[in-house]
């Protein structure tokens, strides 16, 4: 197994299309109006030639900018689980690093402060992204 690299970013809105991410209003890291906070996360996964054709853990978590879990409104900690798996499309070179786009959206609830998305594959932390939520509108 490689290392698979993992590339992610905040946005208003993002989908996968035809192996693409699209992404609107990306690159931002201060959210500022508290209370119902909506974003989407794109991320692009490097997947190693030696990793396709396996299945690979993926898991994302919301967490405060102290590591503690955020919770939904029914008291469910905020994450996203998968099972990715990704093939070689024919006549690519050997070694070729192959492309594994997501995207997802979620709209909750969160007070001002700090907050980071951790992700991880195979149960080991692959990167994350910190932002913030102004605790005053307009500040």
């Amino acid at each position: 197994m490689g290392e698979l690299k993992v590339t992610a970013l905040l946005c208003d809105a993002a989908q996968v299309a035809e192996g693409k991410l699209y992404v609107l209003g990306g690159g931002w890291s201060i959210y500022r109006s508290p209370g119902r906070v909506s974003m989407a996360v794109a991320i692009k996964i490097d997947v190693p030639w030696t990793d396709a054709n396996r299945k690979i853990p993926f898991r994302a978590e919301l967490v405060t900018e102290d590591g503690v879990a955020v919770t939904d409104p029914d008291g469910r900690p905020v994450r996203l689980e998968a099972t990715l798996e990704v093939g070689r499309p024919p006549g690519l070179p050997a070694g070729t690093p192959l492309d594994l786009p997501l995207a997802f959206r979620i709209d909750i609830p969160l007070g001002g402060g700090g907050y980071r998305w951790d992700f991880f594959i195979d149960d080991r932390k692959a990167t994350e992204i910190s932002f913030l939520v102004l605790g005053v509108q307009g500040a």
